[in-house]
């Protein structure tokens, strides 16, 4: 018996992981945000409260 047409594949030369390490390994910069001062007090102030801390 002789093995159907899909399993006669060629080998890939491996063009899509090459092109995702690529990506992976290249800054960012649109994931990153800059954030003034007062962002970083409410996430403090945020957690406090969350954390169930009051003044």
């Amino acid at each position: 018996m002789t093995k159907h047409l899909a399993d006669h594949r060629q080998p890939s030369s491996g063009t899509r992981v090459k092109q995702f390490l690529r990506l992976a390994r290249s800054p960012r910069e649109t994931w990153k945000v800059a954030r003034d001062a007062s962002s970083s007090a409410r996430v403090v102030q945020f957690l406090r409260i969350a954390r169930g801390r009051t003044v």
